[in-house]
């Protein structure tokens, strides 16, 4: 093989090499950032219960979406619970309501997924208190 050819390999090798460092600087940052100890406070038995609600569907509320404290209200003649999410009241579906548990504070907690500009899906509602 040419002296040339061993050249570009091996510059080729090295181009690839800090590209691939440069990605797993950037992805290992993000992971940080994620975690930027806003929780650090929180009572581990709180911590837990977070970590511990299921949707009535058996699907974990926190693997995607953060949980919210919140209040609730209802409109008159309406089964559904209302919460304000981004200064909007949204209406909660029956299936995202669990009864089954609740905060160990007993506050209201909301899980949702933005999933678009004017759109937003609520997961997970445990109602608490309420307002």
């Amino acid at each position: 093989m040419p002296d040339w050819l061993k050249a570009l390999l091996l510059s080729a090798a090295i181009c690839g090499a800090i590209a691939v460092l440069a990605w797993l600087s950037v992805v290992c940052e993000r992971a940080h950032a994620f975690d930027s100890g806003q929780y650090e406070g929180v009572d581990p038995k709180t911590r837990a219960w977070f970590k511990s609600v299921r949707s009535p569907h058996g699907v974990p509320c926190c693997d995607i979406s953060d949980g919210h404290i919140t209040t609730w209200t209802r409109k008159p003649g309406d089964s559904h619970y209302w919460v304000p999410i981004e200064g909007e009241l949204r209406e909660v579906p029956h299936e995202a309501v669990i009864t089954e548990t609740s905060h160990p504070e007993g506050e209201s907690v909301v899980w949702y997924v933005r999933q678009g500009p004017d759109s937003v899906y609520i997961r997970c509602f445990v109602p608490g208190r309420g307002v």
